[in-house]
């Protein structure tokens, strides 16, 4: 009886959204919308397209329908814009306009609708964030107060791989060494602690609740309910899921991080870490307590996990590229001498590092589509009227890897960095390449990202040589499907062979 229920439930549900489909057609404003596929009622061009909107799907649709084009995701409009031009009127023109973050039912639950940084819309609430967050997390000082921190982690990943007999013979999986190496980059900063092995027992529990939040958000298992909201109800097992996973997850970080900072702020009324400054904000009232949760879950998955991506896929390119590794290697004997380490303020003297980690972020961009723009309003876009929390996606990875801007992009290169293109950085100078987005709504943690990933890299090559496993002769490079991210598939076994001074 409840089934039947249910089932008359959402047929009416249905038959009202196709009422209303139907009357917004006959009154709505005509809008000149963006190319696109012809979609069906209801689904729009969700059946057509699928759920793997991938950056290379994307960039296939855009060489069929151009630089801007739209699809209709059940009631979602998706805008997508696959020129600098167009990405510069996004990030940086229009930056106001298009600043807002869609969110969907998942992410709603874990940022608590908002009340985070990353995903909130533009407006006072995401000023107040950013500023609160930018002094504890993301200026030069931070660098130099804790740079010695992320030497010292590389370094002991260094002494641990040597340890272990079968990194020079069989292979070791050394993310797993260097994800702890992240955790402990950023718990550093953040809470002033760091965690023992890659055994210890809230690290484990930790990253198992962090793992299983990026699976369920990235899922492509509730998109029907969030395209079509009808059938959200089908959804609540899904969603349950979430919001226990929330809960727990929360009160891990409360009760092991947040509130052993509030008792020594409370012994010491010393601000020595990141945490204390949010907390003292909290303190002053600028933002209460459920903020300071999700500041921590913001770092949690925009800090750690992102960044983690970008050194895998760096040792894979090294490994399946053994002359750019040698050149790493010969350069940083070269400028630094025997038996010195790489450290952050080396960086800068060493060009050809830098140019192999700029490559990486080129090919292997670990957020490939930036995270989501939309603008609150009706806007404009190069003469087509974008509607409303339209959700615009900027195809990041095919403005550095399109054939008509870049010289052979399907190769990783990193003297391109150095030739032919040696003025373009990072962080954003050129709209072809922009990893980290450009303007208000771009990822501050490039300042962290970026050393940690030259000294990680650094410290790896100077000591090893990176290869591939027993009878291969490369690591599969494989990417990993996913609605954000540009993950590795496989995480590669890699033989660490020391090379002595």
């Amino acid at each position: 009886m409840d089934l039947l229920l249910v089932e008359k439930a959402l047929l009416g549900l249905f038959g009202a959204a196709v009422l209303a489909i139907v009357v917004a057609k006959l009154t709505g404003k005509r809008f000149r919308l963006p190319p696109g596929p012809t979609g069906a009622p209801i689904v729009g061009n969700w059946l057509q397209v699928g759920d793997d909107l991938n950056h290379r799907n994307l960039m296939a649709m855009a060489k069929r329908f151009g630089d801007i084009f739209l699809l209709r995701m059940g009631v979602r409009n998706l805008v997508v814009v696959s020129s600098p031009d167009l990405a510069k009127e996004v990030l940086h023109t229009q930056g106001v306009e298009f600043g807002s973050r869609t969110r969907n039912v998942v992410f709603d639950i874990f940022t608590g609708k908002g009340q985070d940084m990353v995903f909130t819309v533009y407006g006072d609430h995401w000023r107040k964030m950013r500023r609160i967050m930018t002094v504890p997390f993301f200026t030069n000082k931070v660098v130099a107060q804790n740079r010695a921190g992320w030497e010292e982690e590389a370094r002991l990943v260094v002494e641990d791989v040597r340890r272990d007999p079968a990194a020079a013979t069989d292979g070791v999986v050394i993310r797993r060494r260097l994800q702890l190496m992240m955790y402990n980059d950023m718990f550093r900063i953040m809470f002033d602690r760091r965690f023992d092995s890659v055994d210890d027992t809230l690290f484990n529990k930790l990253k198992a609740f962090n793992a299983e939040r990026s699976r369920l958000s990235q899922s492509f298992e509730y998109n029907y309910g969030d395209f079509i909201p009808v059938l959200r109800p089908l959804l609540r097992r899904y969603l349950g899921r979430c919001h226990d996973l929330k809960s727990r997850r929360m009160k891990l970080f409360e009760d092991h991080f947040v509130e052993e900072r509030k008792k020594v702020m409370a012994q010491t009324g010393e601000i020595r870490c990141a945490m204390d400054h949010i907390l003292e904000a909290e303190q002053k009232g600028e933002i209460n307590h459920d903020n300071v949760l999700y500041i921590v879950e913001n770092i949690n998955v925009a800090a750690i996990e992102t960044t983690l991506w970008s050194i895998e896929w760096g040792i894979a390119e090294l490994v399946n590229h053994p002359e750019i590794q040698a050149k790493v290697r010969a350069e940083i004997a070269e400028v630094l001498g025997a038996g010195a380490t790489v450290t952050e303020p080396d960086l800068e003297r060493l060009p050809y590092l830098q140019a192999v980690v700029k490559e990486t972020l080129r090919l292997r961009m670990a957020i490939p589509l930036l995270v989501p723009h939309m603008n609150l309003n009706d806007g404009k876009l190069a003469g087509y009227d974008i509607p409303a929390e339209s959700k615009i996606l900027v195809n990041a990875w095919f403005l550095a890897n399109d054939p008509k801007r870049w010289l052979r992009p399907d190769e990783f290169r990193p003297e391109r960095f150095l030739e032919e293109e040696k003025a373009v950085e990072a962080h954003g100078n050129d709209f072809r390449f922009v990893p980290f987005g450009v303007g208000r709504r771009s990822c501050p943690g490039i300042i962290l990202a970026l050393p940690i990933i030259g000294i990680t890299l650094g410290h790896l090559v100077q000591s090893f040589q990176l290869l591939p496993p027993p009878g291969l002769d490369k690591v599969d490079t494989t990417e990993k499907r996913g609605q954000f991210s540009n993950q590795i598939l496989q995480h590669a076994t890699v033989i660490c062979k020391p090379i002595h001074a």
